[in-house]
């Protein structure tokens, strides 16, 4: 059953421990089938020779560390991943190759690698090939990158809460881009019905009845960001707490899978974070099954904006997250807004509006002393964060935080 401080406003946010968690649960074999060590030195492995791979910066937020209450404060930086501004980067880019490979093989009987479909050697095959996507701005941004990097042509749906900006980044990187009334999961829904039609090959990160390899692949790129920050901390120096926004699920049941396999009972304590008007997640764990949020899902996280989770990230959240956590608009703007101008030496960081979904979290239970006991964060905790998203739209970041992410990026620097 859900609690809440007494002292907290009840729009601010909910925490809901999830009740069907045990520490002590093995991660099996039906999960291994989504998100695996085996799967993750696949995905490694082929990321690693891309020249755009490189791990991205964890940094140590001492005054957020000290504003919370505990003992350090990790966040894992994803605004510059591949150059295209968020952790979607990894996961559609790798999961668009994916699906590349395996259609070049079932049409051509053609085994391709990343090497040969850069160099246009397979050019005439893969310009026959459409990849399609629904997205809230950074998925189709990652899946139109892949289409022009391995040569296909890309067809992305927006609903209608994606801004004009983070409409023409995907354009900018040659997909045809269209407009759908409605939410994401309306979007997802129109593309497709015109895939099915039009023999175009869906790129996406929600896994729904006949489509669950492509989410798999994604969220098996999305493993390799845990697997970095265990790179950099080590196994015997990972944090107590990890706090991870959550859209669809998938990135969540990424980290969360991967840090279960890998550490077992002693992994850490995992909570997801989602905006309030679009908490699927936390729904569907208060209902003990999937739930669909409806409403126009409008919020400020924008890319978080889902009313439908993945049956996949499910498998893994549904049992293994701790707990769950949905925050209003402005907790979200104060995160930015934090991060932009934190004090006491710690450097500025831009991080757009889904991006400090994770932080919003972290600071919205630390600042209630009913859900601080529950999730046991005490002066000891070490809790482990995610930067998903850098100023994708630089004219909303600009009006929500008060100043330009030039500006936030010249004063990090000064």
């Amino acid at each position: 059953m859900e609690k809440r401080d007494q002292n907290l406003a009840p729009s601010a946010f909910r925490l809901l421990m999830n009740p069907r968690f045990a520490s002590s649960a093995s991660y099996d074999a039906e999960a291994r089938q989504v998100v695996s060590l085996e799967g993750l030195d696949v995905a490694r492995a082929e990321l690693q020779q891309w020249p755009e791979y490189a791990p991205t910066p964890l940094h140590r937020l001492e005054e957020l560390a000290l504003r919370c209450r505990v003992s350090e404060v990790f966040l894992k930086d994803e605004s510059g991943r591949f150059g295209l501004g968020s952790f979607k980067a990894i996961g559609g880019a790798y999961g668009s190759l994916r699906v590349i490979q395996a259609e070049l093989s079932a049409r051509h009987g053609i085994e391709a690698d990343a090497v040969a479909l850069r160099t246009g050697s397979f050019a005439d095959q893969t310009g026959d090939i459409v990849l399609a996507c629904a997205t809230d701005g950074n998925h189709g941004r990652a899946v139109a990158w892949a289409a022009q990097t391995f040569g296909c042509c890309c067809e992305v749906y927006v609903p209608s809460i994606v801004s004009l900006p983070r409409r023409q980044q995907i354009e900018a990187l040659g997909a045809r881009v269209t407009g759908v009334d409605g939410t994401y999961d309306d979007a997802l829904r129109a593309i497709e019905a015109v895939a099915a039609e039009r023999g175009w090959l869906v790129v996406s990160d929600q896994s729904y009845p006949g489509c669950e390899a492509v989410p798999r692949d994604i969220m098996q790129g999305y493993a390799v960001l845990a697997h970095e920050v265990v790179e950099v901390l080590g196994d015997n120096d990972l944090p107590t707490h990890v706090f991870v926004q959550a859209g669809v699920g998938g990135f969540a049941a990424a980290v969360c899978g991967h840090l279960w396999e890998r550490l077992g009972p002693s992994r850490p304590k995992f909570v997801c974070v989602e905006p309030l008007a679009a908490d699927c997640l936390y729904r569907s764990a208060a209902a003990g099954r999937l739930v669909h949020v409806p409403g126009d899902l409008n919020t400020v996280m924008a890319c978080l904006s889902v009313g439908e989770a993945s049956a996949l990230g499910w498998k893994i959240l549904g049992t293994g997250a701790t707990a769950f956590v949905a925050v209003n608009d402005a907790s979200a703007v104060e995160a930015m807004r934090f991060l932009a101008r934190p004090g006491g030496g710690q450097t500025p960081l831009v991080v757009g509006e889904s991006g400090a979904a994770g932080v919003a979290g972290l600071m919205a239970v630390c600042g209630a002393a009913g859900a601080r006991q529950q999730l046991e964060l005490d002066a000891g905790s070490r809790v482990l964060l995610f930067a998903t998203e850098g100023a994708t739209d630089a004219q909303a970041y600009t009006s929500l935080v008060g100043c330009s992410p030039e500006e936030v990026g010249r004063s990090s620097r000064g």
